[in-house]
């Protein structure tokens, strides 16, 4: 079983049903994908961190699952603790996307507005704690600006609200937009990455739109329950990183906008704690984090 902590047809879980089916392949055995969605992503990471430590339950973890929201809330369970991470597995970068009705088509009309009417602007995110959810919050804290954050139980609602104008603004992952945005039922404003996307060239990122350090993505892990033995755990390394390495499943991951990303376990714990030592005064700063 592979435990996906968010709504279904969101980007998480098109990356998870892809992984999962190449995965078939090389385990060869049968996945069954759950959509576990809700609780800032951790009530699927409650019921990986419950299960029986054989290799059997696995988590298609974020940062919001094992970092942001174990921070910003007391949980049941540990987010790093409580978990034998396999590797990370992509990562994709965050853009801001709007309502054909906002009359802002740019970063610095958007800037421009929100300081204008402190509060009236309202981006969506796929879930409060999530990547998408920090990524408005860095925003306004590089720009200077005062938006209301409307938080989604994933991306799919967050983009049905910006489509029918009950949200102006919505800081998603390019793969659920896309879509959206070559039908023009949606428009880009700027790219949340170092450099600009390849689907979409005339996309400015944040920093070319004015706003540096603003950068941000949603990454993947694999995990399974703490005490999961090494040898699975070894196992299940090689595996994800034959698939990262099949041609046709990099091929297909370029279209949904996901860079592909391939760790040891060793590697992968150190790039989870890194992100805890990352949030914790992102989150202080915000006043986003438990008492």
């Amino acid at each position: 079983t592979l435990v996906i902590p968010y709504a279904a047809g969101g980007p998480p879980d098109i990356l998870g049903r892809a992984l999962a089916r190449q995965l078939e392949t090389r385990l060869k055995q049968t996945i069954v994908v759950e959509n576990k969605p809700g609780g800032g992503a951790t009530v699927g990471g409650s019921v990986v961190a419950r299960a029986k430590p054989d290799g059997y339950t696995l988590l298609l973890g974020t940062s919001a699952t094992h970092v942001v929201t174990p921070l910003m809330e007391k949980i049941a369970y540990d987010g790093i603790g409580d978990f034998t991470f396999v590797s990370v597995v992509a990562n994709q970068p965050i853009i801001m996307v709007a309502s054909p009705a906002l009359p802002a088509n740019t970063l610095k009309e958007v800037i421009a507005a929100a300081k204008a009417s402190p509060g009236k602007l309202n981006f969506g995110s796929a879930g409060a704690g999530g990547a998408t959810h920090l990524a408005g919050e860095l925003l306004k804290q590089r720009a200077g600006i005062n938006m209301t954050h409307i938080p989604y139980p994933g991306a799919v609602p967050a983009l049905k609200d910006v489509i029918g104008g009950q949200v102006q603004l919505a800081m998603l992952n390019l793969s659920a937009t896309q879509a959206f945005l070559k039908e023009g039922r949606i428009k880009a404003i700027a790219y949340a990455a170092a450099q600009r996307s390849p689907l979409f060239p005339d996309v400015p990122t944040f920093a070319e739109a004015g706003v540096t350090g603003a950068e941000s993505s949603t990454w993947y892990t694999l995990a399974a329950p703490k005490g999961t033995p090494p040898a699975i755990i070894d196992t299940l390394n090689k595996a994800v990183a034959a698939v990262n390495a099949d041609p046709e499943y990099q091929k297909f991951m370029a279209t949904q906008g996901v860079e592909l990303m391939t760790k040891t376990p060793a590697e992968t714990l150190t790039f989870v704690q890194h992100d805890l030592d990352t949030m914790k005064p992102l989150l202080k700063s915000l006043n986003l984090t438990a008492p």
